[in-house]
């Protein structure tokens, strides 16, 4: 799943917060701007109500109480007024007695004669708002209006109250405007605090954040520290300066491990070396202990080396045939003295024993899991079957034998045929090639016959190059 990146946690998260302040203040503010637009309300209707109280005061002073109602119409229709109602205290009315039209004292006009005070009733969800008040007039004697000149009470008797209802539309529909205002510039600035979170994440967290990593790469290319001027914060300083002990310490290591592996290729190269020169030594042993026409070892390796190449075989195929080769008749070591240095022609029994030194080589090399020493255990195996299943020690046929045994048991055979043995004198090399010619099919693999034919000159150049130099005697080692 693909994973947000930074401005976008960080927008995300900052404007789950902002909603959730911006609800909250809107809460809070709408609130509070409520209860001062009812405050603001009542104020009026308590201007209102005192405007009413001192009109009808002077209209009692002067005496003309029957105007009364053309003055309160006035008030009315001048302040959005929908009702007025002058409501007479128990005391005003047994003073002067009930007046015209007098209205009935209901339990909210009573309650605010016994708390003597206003009253105020607000319905501002409704379809047309008003407010209710009812305004107690106590008596006093305070100021130009001395209710004790006229009303045979105590100060602070209540005198009456007036009900009024205003219609405070215009009040809501002010109040939501403002209200509208000021959601509209907290939502600005929620916009302005965004879009500078979303450009400062850019600036200081994104944009030096890829910089660091494209940095960072080159650095560890070129091997050079990243530059820490181009970075505005000490977080990222502090960053890539750890990138830079960071790469340090690799590049250190990278060239320490480098040096470790020349080391140990070489010595890698000095063991495969030591065991090919200790494979060969033991291959030089063997055929001085039987005898052999001196360098058969290494004209047999030599041999093989070139008729593998020849036929295509893998250059890794072949040193390590050219490698175990040497150790193909290692096992005659566990020939006795008597048959293996026979000064002629083995008789039958005689030969059985020396037939053993193929298995007697395998089960001395078999065992290794080094793959040269497997191949020479397949080698000192093989290289006596023969390609029509005559040979020995499994009568292994064709292509069932594996072709470093068919390899070294046409060159072994060949580099015999052209040496001096204790029943045969050395033949000429014409013969040889007629006599190998004639077993391709029978003894040695077709293939491999035409091949070593194709290229004798390359054949006969290693025997002159590896000579034997001396005609010394030899053991048999064939039949």
């Amino acid at each position: 799943m693909l994973k947000p990146s930074i401005k976008t946690i960080t927008v995300r998260n900052l404007l789950a917060f902002l909603l959730v302040a911006a609800l909250v203040m809107a809460a809070v503010t709408g609130f509070n701007f409520r209860s001062l637009s009812h405050n603001i309300i009542k104020n009026e209707a308590l201007a209102v109500a005192d405007m009413v109280k001192a009109g009808l005061t002077a209209h009692m002073k002067a005496g003309i109480m029957d105007k009364r109602d053309y003055f309160l119409n006035e008030i009315r229709t001048l302040h959005d007024i929908n009702q007025i109602v002058i409501i007479r205290a128990p005391a005003v009315n047994k003073q002067f007695g009930p007046g015209r039209m007098e209205a009935a004292v209901t339990p909210l006009v009573q309650k605010a004669f016994e708390s003597k005070t206003p009253f105020f009733q607000i319905d501002d969800f409704g379809a047309s708002p008003v407010i209710r008040a009812i305004v107690p007039y106590i008596a006093t004697n305070r100021g130009a209006l001395n209710c004790l000149e006229c009303h045979q009470v105590d100060e602070g008797t209540v005198l009456g109250a007036v009900d009024i209802e205003l219609d405070i539309l215009k009040y809501r529909t002010m109040a939501s405007w403002i209200l509208m205002l000021i959601l509209l510039v907290a939502l600005f600035f929620i916009l302005l605090v965004i879009a500078n979170t979303f450009r400062t994440v850019q600036v200081y967290v994104q944009e030096p954040l890829e910089s660091l990593i494209e940095r960072a790469r080159r650095a560890y290319q070129e091997h050079k520290p990243v530059s820490t001027e181009k970075f505005d914060s000490l977080e990222f300083v502090n960053v890539a300066e750890e990138i830079n002990h960071f790469n340090s310490d690799i590049i250190a290591n990278q060239d320490l491990l480098k040096k470790m592996n020349h080391s140990l290729v070489d010595l890698n190269k000095e063991i495969e070396n030591t065991l090919r020169e200790t494979v060969f030594t033991m291959g030089v042993i063997e055929e001085r202990r039987s005898k052999e026409t001196k360098n058969h070892t290494k004209r047999v390796t030599e041999y093989s080396r070139l008729l593998a190449s020849k036929i295509g075989m893998a250059a890794k195929d072949i040193e390590l045939l050219a490698s175990a080769a040497p150790l193909h008749d290692i096992g005659k070591l566990g020939i006795p003295d008597e048959v293996l240095l026979k000064p002629g022609k083995l008789t039958d029994e005689e030969f059985e024993v020396m037939k053993n030194h193929t298995t007697i080589g395998y089960s001395m090399l078999v065992h290794s899991d080094r793959s040269l020493l497997k191949a020479a255990a397949v080698i000192a195996h093989q290289h006596h079957e023969r390609w029509d299943g005559a040979g020995y020690p499994w009568g292994l046929k064709g292509e069932d034998i594996h072709i470093y045994g068919r390899i070294v048991g046409l060159v072994d055979v060949y580099d015999a045929l052209l040496s001096i043995r204790p029943y045969k004198e050395a033949w000429p090399l014409n013969r040889v090639v007629a006599w190998i010619e004639q077993e391709q099919g029978s003894h040695f693999d077709p293939f491999l016959v035409q091949t070593l034919l194709a290229h004798l000159d390359g054949f006969v150049a290693i025997g002159e190059r590896y000579g034997s130099g001396s005609t010394e005697p030899a053991g048999s080692s064939q039949r």
